[in-house]
């Protein structure tokens, strides 16, 4: 009997240029609105779009159906803006990520898939401690996916860090994300393995 992957307790997402093609701070003005139900479309004063890159929405029902624990992490100063626009966001049920932007049933707003909010100036390594303090989840059980490479100071509490490039979040960075962190914690592997075999 083949075991199911494993994944880390906690995964956690940077929100400009890794969720979003954008810097809130700088490239969106408040307030914030969305047209009736769109899903995955926010639209600021001047109706510029605010958008998960493509596979975010799927990637983030994987997550919770594997029972991850879901945070975003951003150094924005725009802490309200980010704030509003996850609220506002709508994603597709799971019977609906294929919609792109008609209205839907049962749409959920992205807030509700996040466990953990840290958003505010300042350096990744309290963005964590936060996370670790409020969890109790270990950091050798986190992994981040973030698009500045500075942000790989988090590595020093034992987080695993995957850089995302400028096509953002997608299923690939995700495998890779997942792969790096299995490849470090392989013990945790092997002991569920034999957990599973002794039942």
């Amino acid at each position: 009997m083949t075991s199911s992957p494993r994944y880390p307790k906690l995964v956690a997402f940077d929100l400009d240029y890794t969720l979003w093609a954008l810097w809130i701070d700088t490239h969106v003005q408040g307030p914030l609105h969305r047209n009736g139900n769109n899903i995955n479309e926010v639209l600021d004063r001047n109706n510029d779009k605010i958008e998960f890159y493509k596979d975010v929405p799927s990637i983030l029902h994987r997550l919770r159906a594997a029972d991850v624990r879901i945070a975003a992490c951003s150094r924005t100063s725009a802490t309200n803006l980010a704030h509003q626009a996850l609220r506002l966001l709508l994603l597709p049920s799971e019977t609906n990520t294929g919609q792109k932007r008609k209205n839907a049933d049962k749409a959920i707003p992205a807030i509700d898939f996040f466990d953990q909010l840290e958003i505010y100036p300042g350096s990744k390594l309290t963005h964590f401690k936060k996370i670790h303090e409020k969890s109790g989840i270990p950091y050798c059980e986190m992994l981040f996916f973030d698009d500045e490479i500075r942000n790989r100071e988090v590595e020093r509490l034992g987080v695993t860090f995957e850089l995302i490039t400028f096509s953002g979040m997608t299923n690939k960075a995700l495998e890779q994300g997942l792969a790096v962190w299995r490849h470090r914690h392989p013990e945790e592997e092997k002991e569920e393995q034999e957990e599973q075999n002794q039942e």
